[in-house]
């Protein structure tokens, strides 16, 4: 196997999970995955291999694959199903897999501006589907205001706003909430990453650490969070990382629901 179809093997359970979201059907995506291979494996002088290989793979997947009859997707949940076609894809493409504006474009095949102005409808259109009930875990109180405000700004509910591992451990079960902020080092000399990983044994729910020492969360050592932001941390970046966490936290909950 060469170093790019080894890239590309390595990139297909990525592949497979945008064409589930963007299909609203496991079965659906996992098939028009498989249509690209087989695409890719028919007609190999039609891969460059010397384009960036996850950027290459998603253009083949979306010149290969008929996206005509990609409606929206009636199903309890889908936040993204339930947009037109081409904001869903620019949308996705930017959000949940990463891309770049411009990546995107190549993707698509279509101009930056076009994909800027998708992106944005969409934002527009799911922003107020997206609001949830937050739980921050900070004992710093002015971050911690800081951080509600901007939450409630996004038409959030903060819950709860904790500042021990103890406290965090009581509100999650007594709020539920559908989305944690939480910091490291804590109040009484606890840690936020215990606090997490005890609330985590019992729910099911995104979060995204805040902290002055992400070193101690990428370690490389086993499992890492998924949303790690660093302090002094940027208002914008905090604002849109929310609404990515909450966007793939949806979006994967409908999907189980369907299946």
């Amino acid at each position: 196997m060469s170093s790019f179809q080894a890239a590309i093997a390595a990139e297909l359970p990525y592949l497979r999970r945008y064409a589930r979201t963007l299909t609203g059907s496991q079965s659906a995506g996992d098939a028009a995955v498989r249509e690209t291979l087989q695409a890719m494996i028919a007609a190999p002088d039609e891969i460059n291999e010397e384009a960036p290989v996850r950027v290459e793979l998603y253009r083949i997947f979306h010149h290969i694959w008929s996206d005509s009859s990609l409606r929206p997707i009636d199903m309890p949940g889908a936040i993204v199903g339930s947009l037109p076609r081409k904001l869903r894809k620019a949308l996705l493409l930017t959000t949940i897999e990463g891309f770049s504006i411009d990546e995107a474009a190549t993707i698509l095949d279509m101009s930056q501006q076009d994909v800027e102005d998708f992106v944005a409808q969409a934002r527009s259109a799911i922003h107020a589907m997206l609001s949830a009930k937050i739980m921050i875990i900070e004992d710093e109180a002015i971050i911690a205001l800081h951080l509600k405000s901007l939450m409630v700004s996004m038409g959030n509910d903060v819950a709860a706003i904790v500042r021990t591992e103890s406290e965090a451990i009581a509100a999650a079960a007594q709020v539920e909430p559908e989305l944690i902020l939480a910091d490291v080092n804590l109040a009484d000399g606890s840690s936020g990453i215990d606090a997490v990983r005890h609330i985590l044994g019992t729910m099911t729910v995104p979060v995204i650490f805040i902290t002055a020492f992400p070193e101690k969360l990428l370690t490389g050592d086993g499992h890492e969070p998924a949303y790690v932001i660093s302090k002094p941390f940027d208002p914008d970046n905090v604002v849109a990382t929310v609404w990515q966490a909450l966007l793939v936290s949806r979006e994967t909950a409908a999907m189980a629901d369907a299946e």
